[in-house]
C-alpha cells in the first residue's frame, strides 16, 4: 500500500509540487512539437501517436503538456509516439476549431482516429501509459463488470486459453499501468480480462478483500475439457507491479510437477531461480501414481507461492520415515526440513510466507508512521478510509437509457450524479453522494438517482456529460443546474436542499433586508457564509436575465438573490451603489460591500463574484486553492505550524492592504489544518525549514521557490525590503526544483467539480 500511494499523483501535490521539466534536445523521447500540416503529413501507416492540440497554453494545459512529456519515452518503449500540435489561430479544422477539442488528447493509428481522451483522464505518466496501451490493446484486455461476463468468458476459453483476471479499484493507477505492460507482451499468449466493480471482486471468492487494492488471478482455462468444469484461480499475493505480475505468470507456465531423479541441490527449477522454496515429494516406483497425485495436489495449494518436484530416487536415510524434502534456498544457503504428510508440507510453506508478509507489513507501517504528515493524496485517502464500508445505495434509484426521462420527471426536483465506475474520483464522489442521501431521506420533493456512464453512455452524450463526475439537478420546467462547488458533504447537501430558485426573487426591499441580514435560508448559505445580491431597474432585462444565468452557474457556490423592482433606486442610494449592482453581505464580518456590474454578460458576472468572495489574506486549504490559482499571479506563502499570532496577522494584512499588492496573492498555510503542506516543503526544500516560514513563487515566470531570510523576524518593512531584492534579482532560489503552480482541469474534480 505505500509504495502505491507514493507513486500516485495527489491533487495538492499537482497544483502546488510540479517538479521541473527536463528538455533533451533532439532526444527521441521528448514530446514532439509539430504544426497541424507537419502531423498529418508524418503520420506511417500502423505507428500509433497520442497528439494534444494546443492553441492558448493556459496554466492548466502546461501541466498536461508537462505530463505528457514525462510520458514520451514511456510511449515510446511500446512505439508510440507523443505530439504536441501547434494550431495557428486561423486554423478552424476540427481538431483546432473547437475550445473543448483542447480539453482532449488525441490516439491514431496511422491516419485512423481511435480514441480521445479528456485532458483530466490523463493526470499523469502512469495514467497516460495505461490509458493508452488500454486504448490500443481492446482484443487482449476485455473489460468486464459481471461475474456472468467472467464466467461466460472463461467457458468461451476454456481448452484453449488460459485467463488472466485483474481487479484495479481504478483506471489510470500504477497499477493499471503494469497491467497494461504485461498484457502487452503477454497478451498474445492469455487473455487479459479487467474491472473496477469491487462487487466483482467479492463474487469470485474473496469476500475479505480489500478492495482498495488491487488485485490478480490466473484463471487455469486451458486445461479443462469438459465445460461442466470451473476454471481454477490463482491469485497473486505479491502487490501488482510489473516485475511482480510477470514472475507469477511465468510461474503460472512452469510445469505443475517437475519430475527429477537427480540429488536435490543439483536440480535447478525456475521456483529456485526466483528466490522460493522447493518441495521434493519422494517416490517409489511401487507407488509413483499415488506419489504423482500427492505431489500434484500440493502443487495446487502451493501454486504461486512455492515448486513442486517428483524425486524418482531411493534414499535409505529419509525414505522410511517421510514423504518430504523441503528445499529452502535463502542467498547461497540452503536449508534441509523432513516433512511427515501434506497437511505438514502446506502449513510449513503458509507459515513462511505469513511470516514474511508481517514482516513487510511491519516494515510499511514503520514507514507510514514516519512520513503520515506527508500523505497529501486527499482522493485515495477518503477511498481508503472508506473502504469498508458498505455505501447505502439502495437510497439512490440507478437509471438506465429506458428510465431516465421518467424519472427526473417523477419529483419536483431530481438530483442525478453522471459517474464512471472505473475512475477514483467518481468513487469518492459517490461515497459523499450517498451520505447526503442518508441525511435527504424523507425529504419531499428531492430524489437522488445515479448513471453509470460506462453502461450509458448515450445518457450522459445526450445530458453534455463528457467529464466525471457531474452531479445535475433537474426541475420540472426548467433546464438542469450542474453543481459547481466543492468536493464535500456539507457542500453537496446545500446545492441538494436549494430547491428554491436560484437566484432567489426578491419583491420587498423587506424582504431584502432580510435576505442581506443571512436570516433567510440561513441553513443554505455557501462560501463563508456571504450572500450576493443583484439589484437591477425593470428596464434592464438583459443585465438581469444575465444575472439569473449567473445565479444558476453559481448554484452550489454561493447563495444569490435577485431584486429589479421599480424601488431598486431606493437601494442604490441606500449602499452608495450605480446600477446595475451587486451587494455582497458578509456575515461572518457583519458587512455588506457593494460593486458595480460595468460587463453584463453571464460569464462576466460569475467571475466578478468569485473574484470578490476571494479574500485579502486567506488561509488556503486543499478546496479554495483553486480560486486563488485562478489569478494566475505569483503566490506569497506563510508556512505556519499553527495559528498565526497577532503581530505576524497585522503585518502580512497591512502589506497586503499597501501599494503594489495587487501583483501577487499573500497567503497563509497552517499545517496543523492542511499537513499535507509538510510534504510540499519537504519537496521545496528537502529538509523541512524551521517555521514560521515565508516563501515565494511565481506562477508564470521560472517557477523558482525563494524563501525569505530565517534570520530576520517577519514584518511588513523586512518583507518589503525582501521583496524589492527579489525585483532586482538580488536573491538566489531556495529550491533545487523548479516547481509550477498550476490549476490543471485534470485535477480538478478533486477540489471542485
Amino acid at each position: 500500500m505505500r509504495s502505491q500511494m507514493n507513486r500516485r499523483v495527489s491533487c495538492f501535490s499537482v497544483l502546488l509540487l510540479c517538479t521541473h521539466c527536463l528538455f533533451v534536445a533532439g532526444n527521441a523521447n521528448t514530446l514532439l512539437e509539430l504544426s497541424t500540416q507537419e502531423y498529418f503529413s508524418s503520420l506511417e501507416p500502423g505507428r500509433a501517436s497520442l497528439v494534444y492540440f494546443s492553441r492558448d497554453v493556459s496554466p492548466g494545459v502546461r501541466l498536461f503538456l508537462e505530463q505528457l512529456e514525462d510520458s514520451a519515452g514511456a510511449l515510446q518503449e511500446y512505439g508510440i509516439s507523443a505530439v504536441k500540435v501547434n494550431c495557428l489561430k486561423e486554423d478552424r479544422s476540427r481538431y483546432c476549431g473547437k475550445e473543448n477539442t483542447l480539453m482532449k488528447a488525441y490516439l491514431f493509428r496511422g491516419n485512423v482516429l481511435l480514441r480521445e481522451f479528456p485532458t483530466d483522464a490523463l493526470f499523469d505518466v502512469n495514467a497516460i501509459v495505461a490509458n493508452v496501451l488500454f486504448a490500443l490493446l481492446f482484443n487482449e484486455v476485455k473489460y468486464i463488470s459481471t461475474l456472468v461476463e467472467l464466467q461466460n468468458l472463461e467457458n468461451s476459453l476454456k481448452g484453449r486459453s488460459n485467463v488472466v483476471f485483474v481487479y484495479v479499484p481504478a483506471t489510470g493507477t500504477p497499477e493499471h499501468r503494469a497491467v497494461m505492460e504485461a498484457a502487452f507482451v503477454y497478451g498474445t499468449a492469455h487473455q487479459f480480462v479487467l474491472t473496477t466493480e469491487g462487487v466483482l471482486l467479492k463474487n469470485v471468492g474473496h469476500d475479505d478483500s480489500d478492495t482498495l487494492s488491487a488485485r490478480l488471478f490466473f484463471c487455469h482455462c486451458q486445461g479443462v475439457l469438459d465445460r461442466t468444469q470451473p476454471c481454477r484461480r490463482t491469485p497473486m499475493s505479491r502487490p501488482l507491479t510489473t516485475v511482480n505480475i510477470h514472475t507469477h505468470l511465468k510461474l503460472m507456465a512452469a510445469p505443475l510437477v517437475t519430475e527429477v531423479a537427480e540429488d536435490p541441490e543439483k536440480v535447478s527449477t525456475v521456483h529456485l531461480q526466483l528466490g522460493l522454496p522447493l518441495v521434493f515429494i519422494l517416490s517409489q516406483k511401487e507407488t509413483y501414481e499415488v506419489d504423482k497425485r500427492t505431489a500434484e495436489f500440493v502443487a495446487w495449494q502451493l501454486l504461486g507461492k512455492a515448486g513442486v518436484a517428483l524425486l524418482s530416487r531411493y534414499l535409505r536415510s529419509v525414505i522410511l520415515r517421510s514423504i518430504a524434502i523441503l528445499l529452502l534456498k535463502a542467498g547461497v544457503q540452503i536449508k534441509y526440513l523432513v516433512l511427515e504428510d501434506t497437511d505438514e508440507i502446506i502449513a510449513v510453506l503458509e507459515d513462511k510466507i505469513k511470516g514474511e508478509q508481517i514482516h513487510e507489513e511491519e516494515d510499511e507501517e514503520e514507514e507510514d508512521e514516519k512520513d503520515h504528515n506527508e500523505q497529501d493524496d486527499q482522493v485515495m485517502e477518503a477511498v481508503h478510509r472508506d473502504r469498508k464500508r458498505e455505501l447505502p445505495l439502495d437510497l439512490i434509484r440507478t437509471l438506465t437509457e429506458e428510465t431516465f426521462n421518467a424519472a427526473v420527471t417523477e419529483t419536483t426536483h431530481t438530483g442525478v450524479l453522471f459517474y464512471a465506475s472505473w475512475e477514483a474520483v467518481c468513487l469518492v464522489m459517490l461515497q459523499l453522494y450517498a451520505e447526503v442521501a442518508v441525511d435527504l431521506k424523507g425529504t419531499q420533493g428531492i430524489s437522488l438517482a445515479k448513471v453509470n456512464c460506462w453502461d450509458w453512455p448515450d445518457v450522459c452524450m445526450k445530458e453534455n456529460v463528457t467529464q466525471f463526475p457531474v452531479l445535475k439537478m433537474y426541475e420540472k420546467g426548467a433546464r438542469s443546474v450542474a453543481y459547481a462547488g466543492m468536493l464535500g458533504k456539507a457542500e453537496l447537501l446545500r446545492f441538494l436542499r436549494s430547491t428554491i430558485s436560484c437566484p432567489l426573487k426578491l419583491s420587498t426591499i423587506e424582504e431584502v433586508e432580510e435576505y442581506l441580514s443571512g436570516e433567510v435560508h440561513a441553513d443554505l448559505l455557501l462560501h463563508r457564509s456571504t450572500s450576493v445580491l443583484g439589484i437591477f431597474c425593470p428596464s434592464m432585462k438583459e443585465a438581469r436575465e444575465a444575472f439569473v444565468e449567473a445565479g444558476n452557474l453559481l448554484r452550489g457556490y454561493v447563495t444569490t438573490g435577485l431584486y429589479a423592482e421599480d424601488d431598486a433606486l431606493v437601494l442604490a442610494q441606500k449602499y452608495a451603489v450605480a446600477l446595475p449592482a451587486l451587494l455582497l453581505a458578509r456575515h461572518e464580518d457583519h458587512k455588506i460591500d457593494s460593486v458595480l456590474l460595468s460587463k453584463q454578460s453571464a460569464q462576466d458576472m460569475v467571475q466578478t463574484i468569485r473574484a470578490e468572495l476571494l479574500e485579502t489574506f486567506p488561509e488556503i486549504t486543499v478546496e479554495n486553492l483553486p480560486d486563488y490559482l485562478r489569478l494566475e499571479k505569483p503566490l506569497l506563502i506563510l508556512f505556519s505550524d499553527g495559528d498565526l499570532n497577532q503581530g505576524m496577522r497585522t503585518d502580512m494584512l497591512s502589506l497586503v492592504n499597501g501599494k503594489g499588492h495587487e501583483a501577487f496573492v499573500a497567503c497563509w498555510l497552517n499545517l496543523k489544518k492542511t499537513p499535507v503542506g509538510r510534504g510540499v516543503l519537504k519537496a521545496y526544500f528537502g529538509t523541512p525549514p524551521p517555521l514560521p516560514l515565508l516563501a515565494w513563487v511565481n506562477l508564470h515566470s521560472s517557477g523558482q521557490v525563494f524563501a525569505f531570510p530565517s534570520e530576520q523576524p517577519v514584518t511588513e518593512m523586512n518583507i518589503l525590503s525582501w521583496l524589492e531584492k527579489l525585483k532586482a534579482g538580488l536573491e538566489r532560489p531556495s529550491s533545487k526544483y523548479s516547481c509550477l503552480y498550476n490549476i490543471s482541469r485534470h485535477c480538478w474534480p478533486l477540489v471542485c467539480l
